[in-house]
């Protein structure tokens, strides 16, 4: 059977999924953390077969930290679960309620999007917290992971699975997609699929966008800044700076570009090189930066994503010339400015086109785990629908229903009967 004759199956299926209670959404998340707690050891082999292979294949370090599922990540994502059984449920919330005329009533009522399906990198933590997150807001989900990944992703699909369906949930309500080939196959699912959600390189999903009729939400490169401005603790910024590139490297949270306030650089880029460097971080930069510290020199256009233990640095004159150098050159992801100027802190948050603009703080904290939503399908770096870390909110829609009592709308055309609109 073919991938489009199952996704066949999951459209037959998400209306019942999306007609479930709320008390069994939670009921089988319930199920999905206790079987993930139960069955541990067999996750743990089949990663350790993945990891092995990877290994042997010289795989870069920056992937394998992605890939390695511990003890630790199954724990956050237990968190993670119980998280998200604590929300109140995203469907079938009114928005909007609005009698029309006597008797004439309308109402905007949140629902799934229905059938999405989600193509995301090697993390197996990443397959926990998409299925999850489509389960409690009622979407059937058709997961592909990585292949570097494709025996922890089978463990973990098969126990998800199995409790899904003990749950009393329908069985074609998930699916896992093993084989590169899939891809082509499910992009060609116009009618069937609702949404897709690519998680890669900017490449991969521009292949995504450009190769199928189905609505995409985009999510890929994070080209994260940190400008640290004249009127910075500078304490706290190399504090700040140290978690988000150190703290988890190989995510598309972490910082990548250090813009620094010109007027300042002499006598904090030494020291951020110096507390940088401890930690094992390399800095490139401009020409400028060169002069001040010994760094390998580059220009802006080599200012990347690296995931890994390097970071570009460039001097500018104020708040305003680091705002334009974020629009330009990053990826609308998350940017954070180090000031003790709150009339600066505003220019940057109001002028950065990003979806996460931060203040004092850490890049890292832009995850959808973090901001209390129990988890992330992934940040959306768009503006259509939703924005930044997308959890529930961002995985329903809304149908507007209307009841009435025999109204035909000849009465209001002919003026027989008018609207009086009322909101109730």
């Amino acid at each position: 059977m073919s991938i489009t004759d199952d996704v066949k199956k999951m459209k037959a299926a998400a209306p019942y999924l999306a007609a479930s209670t709320i008390e069994e959404r939670n009921n089988a998340l319930r199920l999905i953390a206790d079987s993930l707690k139960a069955d541990s050891d067999k996750i743990f082999a089949a990663n350790k077969q993945d990891t092995d292979r990877a290994e042997a294949d010289g795989i870069s370090q920056a992937v394998m930290k992605r890939l390695k599922f511990t003890e630790s990540k199954l724990n956050d994502c237990l968190k993670g679960i119980e998280q998200l059984i604590s929300l109140d449920d995203p469907l079938g919330k009114i928005t909007l309620e609005r009698e029309l005329d006597e008797g004439l009533t309308l109402r905007r009522v949140t629902c799934p999007i229905g059938v999405i399906g989600v193509i995301f990198e090697a993390r197996p933590d990443a397959l926990i917290q998409i299925s999850t997150l489509c389960l409690k807001s009622g979407n059937c989900a058709i997961l592909k992971g990585g292949k570097e990944t494709a025996n922890t992703n089978k463990a973990l699909f098969e126990l998800i699975h199995e409790a899904v369906i003990k749950a009393g949930l329908p069985s074609d309500s998930m699916l896992l997609a093993q084989s590169h080939s899939e891809i082509d196959e499910l992009l060609d699912c116009h009618g069937y699929v609702d949404l897709l959600i690519p998680r890669g390189s900017n490449a991969f999903v521009r292949y995504i966008m450009d190769n199928t009729r189905i609505p995409v939400m985009g999510h890929a490169d994070g080209i994260c800044h940190i400008y640290v401005d004249k009127d910075a603790d500078k304490d706290k910024a190399i504090k700040v700076i140290i978690d988000a590139k150190t703290q988890y490297t190989a995510v598309c949270n972490a910082v990548e570009t250090l813009l620094i306030n010109r007027s300042i650089a002499k006598e904090f880029l030494p020291k951020l090189s110096k507390a940088l460097g401890e930690k094992g971080v390399k800095l490139r930069g401009t020409g400028e930066v060169n002069d001040i510290i010994n760094v390998e020199t580059i220009d802006e256009d080599g200012f990347i994503e690296y995931l890994d233990l390097i970071a570009s640095v460039k001097l500018v004159d104020d708040v305003n010339e680091a705002i334009a150098h974020i629009n330009r050159f990053g990826s609308h992801h998350t940017d954070s400015i180090i000031t003790e100027n709150e009339n600066t802190a505003e220019t940057f948050m109001q002028m950065v086109d990003s979806a996460g603009v931060y203040q004092n703080c850490s890049t890292r904290f832009a995850d959808g785990f973090r901001y209390g939503f129990g988890a992330e399908v992934g940040v959306s770096t768009g503006k259509i629908h939703a924005r930044g870390p997308v959890g529930l909110e961002g995985l329903v829609t809304y149908k507007y229903r209307l009841t009435g009592n025999g109204h035909i709308v000849d009465d209001y055309a002919t003026g027989r009967k008018q609207f009086h609109f009322k909101d109730i």
